[in-house]
């Protein structure tokens, strides 16, 4: 007798149900979410046939977790069912649409016992990969995040201290970088900015980091705060100074983190057998490469081909027709994060390659915008990714891009 498990999770405890192919409950319990659950759990699946070559299959709506870490080091499928596909396979039981825990870990068992092929399986990723994954995905949450401080607190200096945005507009990095961030904790109102001197002004950039070019910083620094502007009242002034102090540590720590995370997962993928091929490509580096092996991982099985992994990117468009009616639209379920990361890819392939150069020049010719463009150079790229790491070779700008021939030209009669 086969037998599919669900389980419906929950943050303290989970509920088990077991359907044998017949879609008849078979066995059922609710387990806390610690390691006495998990073992009883184990002993509910060895009871109904569960062994080293015959594993129960296990549904649940979640990819994450300890629970689905352990069980995924048992080596038995395991499928991360969607929770809005769970939620349309529920209707198929019960039209009054009630709910309950135990229904919902029934219902994730039986999409399993009708419609397994339908769903993917977790990837067998190896370790080394599921460790890159944590890291490039927090160090793409930090990068967020400081995105998220950093325009806070644009947003409040510009309702008292205009001035020191126009004095860091020529500093890379803006308001981002460690000199603006170390001018701006020396002095945080325009009546402190201007009483700064030009030796406090080098101690500041010194402070931060510059090595070069300091004097005629601090010059152009020193200008540019004593510029008129226009001004708060005095005690005003200076609650709002204490305000941006308070979101300048906020955007502190998130550039911090997204530094040491930056690293961490750099160090990681560059121990990858797979970093030598990705960064092979034009614009991939190791942390834009890191993210992009994050997503797909190293199990070559999960994507049956080509199309599977442009698909999952949101590279490749979604075809409506019915009847006379036949529309092509972009995809908008997709992994958003490999997507972000394909838009960088694209665009800074285009000053690396010249092939991809000219095909975005192509589409854009053809009509395409801009985005439309990058997203078929991403596709585009996908598809040589997934033939490189099938293939165990490098990128070669003949192959991915060959030179087109030249359009004959007309012989007058």
């Amino acid at each position: 007798m086969r037998v599919f498990c669900g389980i419906d999770w929950a943050s303290d405890h989970h509920d088990i149900a077991l359907v044998d192919t017949d879609g008849k409950l078979v066995a059922r319990a609710r387990i806390e979410d610690d390691a006495v659950g998990l073992q009883q759990f184990l002993d509910l699946l060895a009871e109904h046939g569960d062994g080293p070559a015959s594993r129960i299959p296990v549904a649940i709506e979640t990819s994450r977790g300890l629970l689905v870490a352990c069980l995924r080091s048992t080596n038995r499928p395991i499928y991360a069912i969607n929770p809005l596909a769970a939620a349309r396979y529920r209707e198929r039981h019960t039209i009054a649409r009630k709910k309950s825990d135990h229904l919902d870990a029934m219902v994730l068992a039986n999409i399993l016992r009708t419609d397994a092929a339908a769903h993917r399986q977790l990837p067998a990723d190896s370790e080394l990969a599921q460790a890159i994954a944590v890291l490039a995905r927090a160090q793409q949450d930090a990068v967020w995040d400081r995105t998220q401080a950093s325009n806070k607190l644009r947003s409040h200096l510009r309702e008292y201290f205009a001035g020191y945005l126009a004095a860091i507009q020529p500093i890379l990095g803006g308001l981002c970088s460690p000199v603006a961030r170390s001018l701006l904790a020396a002095a945080p109102t325009p009546g402190r900015a201007a009483r700064l001197t030009k030796p406090q002004l080098r101690a500041v950039l010194k402070r931060a980091g510059r090595q070069r070019g300091i004097d005629a910083e601090a010059e152009r620094l020193h200008t540019a705060l004593r510029v008129p502007q226009m001004r708060q009242l005095p005690l005003v002034e200076d609650a709002m100074g204490r305000q941006a102090l308070t979101l300048l540590r906020k955007l502190d720590a998130a550039c911090t983190s997204a530094d040491e995370l930056a690293e961490a997962a750099v160090e990681s993928f560059e121990q990858h057998p797979d970093a030598e091929i990705i960064t092979s490509f034009p614009g991939l580096g190791s942390l834009s490469g890191a993210r992009v092996l994050a997503e797909i991982g190293d199990d070559r099985s999960r994507f049956a081909d080509a199309r599977a992994l442009k698909a999952y990117a949101g590279a490749a468009p979604v075809t409506r027709a019915s009847g006379k009616s036949r529309s092509v639209r972009v995809r908008r379920v997709k992994n958003q994060r490999l997507a972000a990361v394909g838009y960088v890819w694209a665009f800074s392939s285009l000053t690396a390659s010249p092939g991809a150069r000219a095909h975005y020049d192509r589409r854009r010719a053809d009509g395409d915008r801009h985005v439309a463009a990058q997203r078929n150079l991403f596709n585009r790229m996908l598809g040589c990714l997934h033939h490189c790491l099938t293939k165990h070779t490098p990128y070669d700008e003949n192959v991915a891009f060959p030179p087109r021939p030249a359009p004959a030209l007309a012989v007058a009669a």
